[in-house]
């Protein structure tokens, strides 16, 4: 059985793990290559970890997102930005049908310049300049527009892969695309004997209702802490 209680600190496993390669900062206190997004991570809320994470802060106009099971403490010299309920979902059972879809195509770094602009445009999570390397990502394209994608993000554990940056334009929405991508995502998580799992802002019922269809069950509440300098 796969464990899951690298889901409860994913960020920190992540970057004590599979993505410690990209890690910056002291022991007490990490954050991805900002290249790839602002998640941070703290040893605990203690005085040496929390001081370690505040000088993780690069400027006025950085952040750093924690994504923990509680909402974590501004470190002194910092503060809350926004303070967000996310859902955290489980796909453990059977899986859904996958069957080949020749409309999906395996996105590559030619693609990166449409994949930043459809995931800032759609804000379905942060994004920066090399949120794309995060993993496979693949898309749609419509009379070669990419319309829609969906890739992976944190690899917190062996056994364990995110479904992330699912976003499509809007006026390519209701034709059933981010479930196709998803399903895409899952299977090749599949194949390499992973558990696929992710986020939903919990007051996000229609995207809840889409994982559930998908197979993913709810697992347990979290909370996402953005912040900044004071």
């Amino acid at each position: 059985m796969t464990d899951l209680s690298p889901l409860d600190r994913q960020v920190w496993n992540m970057l004590h793990g599979r993505f410690a390669h990209l890690a910056q900062g002291p022991q007490a206190a990490k954050r991805i290559d900002p290249r790839y997004g602002p998640f941070a991570a703290a040893r605990d809320a203690g005085e040496e970890a929390q001081a370690a994470l505040a000088s993780l802060l690069q400027g006025p106009d950085d952040r750093l997102w924690l994504v923990e099971t509680e909402e974590w403490p501004a470190p002194p010299g910092t503060r809350v930005e926004r303070v967000a309920p996310l859902l955290q979902m489980l796909a453990d059972g059977d899986a859904p049908d996958d069957e080949p879809d020749p409309d999906i195509i395996a996105l590559t770094e030619e693609d990166a310049p449409e994949m930043a602009e459809i995931a800032l445009a759609t804000e379905p999570g942060p994004w920066g300049t090399l949120t794309h390397r995060y993993g496979q990502f693949y898309g749609i394209r419509i009379d070669g527009r990419l319309a829609a994608m969906a890739g992976e993000r944190m690899l917190p554990a062996p056994g364990l892969a995110e479904v992330s940056g699912v976003c499509t334009w809007p006026e390519y929405r209701g034709q059933g695309l981010a479930r196709r991508l998803i399903k895409r995502v899952m299977a090749g998580q599949r194949a390499r004997g992973e558990v696929s799992y992710l986020h939903s802002y919990s007051h996000n019922e229609g995207a809840i209702g889409l994982y559930k269809s998908l197979g993913f069950r709810p697992r347990r509440n979290m909370i996402s802490t953005i912040l900044a300098l004071a």
